[in-house]
C-alpha cells in the first residue's frame, strides 16, 4: 500500500492510496481458496472444484468484497498510524476511469483511490476545580403545599349559579361565548362556545380573565389582549386580539372542605399523608428545575473557558437540522423573520453559533467523558429503555423491540444518559453554592435553543 497525503489543513486531511494489483489478487485468491473448501457445484465432489472456475463464476463479486475490505483496513491503517480520530464517516473517492476500474477488480492493475475526511480536534481538558458556580434552590413552603392542594380541590369544586345581576368576582366561573379578531379580521381558532373561565387562575391570555371582573349575565364586553410572544401558535404569538364577548353564565364556588375525606377521595389515607406526597412532588419538581439551572450554567461558563477548532462536517449537519427545525415552524406558524423583527442572513447566523456551541461543548462533554472513563450501564441504559416503552401506552412491545433492534436508537436513548453522567463529574470538580432563590426565580423557564448536542458516540 502506497499513501500519500495531499492535503493537511486544519482538522481536514485527503489521501491518495495506491493498493497493489498483486496484494489484491492474493486476497481475492485466499477468499476463493477458503470458498472451494465449503461451496457445492454439481459435477464436481466436494472441495475438487478447479479454482480457476471459481474465478470465473464468482470471481467478480467476491472481488468487489475484497476491493472494499482492502479500503477499509487502509483507511483504518492510516489512522492508527497517524492517530487520528475520525469526526464523520471519511468520503472515499474511487476512480472515475471505468477501465481502470474494472483492471483493479480482476486484478491486472493496482487500484488508485483518494479519502477525505475531517479529524476530532486535539485540546486539553485540565481541571475544573477552579470552576465556582452558584446553584439556585428554593424551600417547598407551607403555603406551595397548600396552593398545590387547593388546585386539586378546585378541580373536583362544584359552582352554583349566582343571582341574576351579580357580578363577577375573583374565583367565580364565567361561561362565554367569545369570537377573536386582530386588525378586525377573525383569526384561525379564535372562536369559541360555552367555554368556562374561572376568574383569577389565570389559565387564558393575559388580560382577558382581568376584563371579565364585574361582568352580569347577559352582558355583551370587547376584551383586548395580547398573547404572549412564547405563544404556541406562532402566528398569534406577541399580536394583539380583541374578544367579542358574550357572558352566558356566572356560577361562584361552594364551600369545599380539604379534610381527611378529601384526601380518601383521592385514595389518600389522610390529609397529611397528602400534604406530604404533595411536598415531595413539588420537591422533587424544584430539584430536577435546580439542576437543570445549574447544568446551564456550567456550560455557559464551559463555553467560555474553551475555544478550539471544531470540525466544519459536524457543525454543518447540526446547523443543517436546527435550520430544518426553524423552517418547519415557520411553515406550521405563518410566520416570517420580517414577524420576528430580524432578517434570514442574521437569523442563519445566529443559528449557526449555537450549531458551534453545541458542537464545541458536545465534543468537549465526550471528551471528559472519555477521560474519566464515564460509562452507561446496561442498567441505567435498561431502565431509560423502559421508560420510554412506558410512554407509549399500549405499545410497550412495539417500542421495546423498536430499540433493542435498532443500534442508532439505542446510541440516542444513551447519549443523553451519558451527557448527564458527565455533567455530574464535572460539577463534582467544582465549586458549586447553594443560593436560595424564591420559587418563581427557581422555575422561570430559560431559553433552551443553546441546549448542548453530543456528536460524539457516548460510550
Amino acid at each position: 500500500m502506497q499513501v500519500t497525503e495531499t492535503l493537511s489543513q486544519g482538522l481536514k486531511r485527503e489521501y491518495s492510496i495506491i493498493l497493489s494489483a498483486e496484494d489484491l489478487g492474493q486476497r481475492l485468491d485466499s477468499q476463493l481458496a477458503e470458498l472451494k473448501n465449503k461451496i457445492r457445484l454439481n459435477g464436481f465432489r466436494p472441495g475438487k472444484v478447479p479454482v480457476a472456475h471459481l474465478k470465473r463464476v464468482y470471481g467478480k463479486s467476491i472481488m468487489a468484497d475484497v476491493v472494499q475490505d482492502a479500503i477499509n483496513e487502509a483507511n483504518k491503517q492510516i489512522l492508527d498510524e497517524k492517530g487520528l480520530r475520525l469526526a464523520q464517516e471519511p468520503k472515499i473517492e474511487l476512480p472515475q476511469d471505468q477501465a481502470a476500474m474494472e483492471a483493479a477488480l480482476q486484478a491486472r492493475g493496482d487500484l488508485s483511490y483518494k479519502i477525505a475526511l475531517e479529524v476530532l480536534p486535539k485540546f486539553e481538558v485540565g481541571a475544573f476545580d477552579d470552576l465556582a458556580l452558584e446553584r439556585p434552590v428554593a424551600e417547598v413552603t407551607e403555603a406551595d403545599v397548600d396552593t398545590a392542594i387547593e388546585r386539586l380541590a378546585d378541580s373536583r369544586r362544584a359552582y352554583a349559579p349566582k343571582p341574576e345581576g351579580a357580578k363577577a368576582e375573583n374565583g367565580d366561573r364565567v361561561t362565554v361565548d367569545f369570537v377573536g379578531k386582530i386588525n378586525g379580521e377573525e383569526f384561525e381558532g379564535g372562536s369559541s362556545k360555552d367555554i368556562d373561565v374561572v376568574l383569577g387562575t389565570e389559565t387564558f391570555i393575559p388580560g382577558f380573565e382581568q376584563q371579565l371582573f364585574g361582568a352580569v349575565v347577559g352582558e355583551k364586553r370587547t376584551i383586548e389582549a395580547t398573547f404572549p410572544e412564547n405563544y404556541a401558535n406562532r402566528k398569534l404569538a406577541g399580536r394583539t386580539a380583541t374578544m367579542d364577548v358574550d357572558v352566558k353564565a356566572i356560577a361562584a364556588p361552594e364551600p369545599f372542605a380539604i379534610d381527611d375525606d378529601f384526601a380518601k377521595s383521592l385514595n389518600v389515607e389522610s390529609l397529611d399523608k397528602l400534604k406530604e406526597m404533595v411536598k415531595s412532588n413539588i420537591s422533587s419538581d424544584y430539584s430536577r428545575a435546580s439542576r437543570e439551572k445549574v447544568k446551564r450554567r456550567l456550560l455557559d461558563e464551559l463555553d467560555k473557558r474553551y475555544a478550539f477548532e471544531l470540525p466544519e462536517g459536524l457543525v454543518n449537519q447540526e446547523f443543517e437540522s436546527i435550520w430544518r427545525q426553524v423552517e418547519a415552524e415557520q411553515k406550521a406558524s405563518g410566520r416570517t423573520f420580517a414577524d420576528e423583527n430580524t432578517t434570514e442572513e442574521a437569523a442563519r447566523a445566529d443559528y449557526r453559533r449555537i450549531a458551534e456551541r453545541r458542537v464545541r461543548l458536545g465534543l468537549l462533554l465526550a471528551e471528559v467523558g472519555a477521560q474519566s472513563e464515564v460509562k452507561v450501564s446496561d442498567e441505567e441504559l435498561t431502565n431509560a429503555l423502559i421508560a420510554r416503552a412506558r410512554s407509549f401506552p399500549g405499545q410497550e412491545k412495539q417500542v421495546w423491540d423498536f430499540y433493542r433492534k435498532n443500534p442508532q436508537a439505542m446510541a440516542e436513548l444513551r447519549a443523553p444518559l451519558y451527557e448527564e453522567k458527565v455533567v455530574d463529574h464535572i460539577l463534582s470538580k467544582a465549586k458549586v453554592t447553594d443560593k436560595p432563590v424564591s420559587r418563581e426565580e427557581l422555575l422561570r423557564p430559560e431559553d433552551d435553543e443553546e441546549a448542548p448536542a453530543t456528536p460524539a458516540a457516548a460510550p
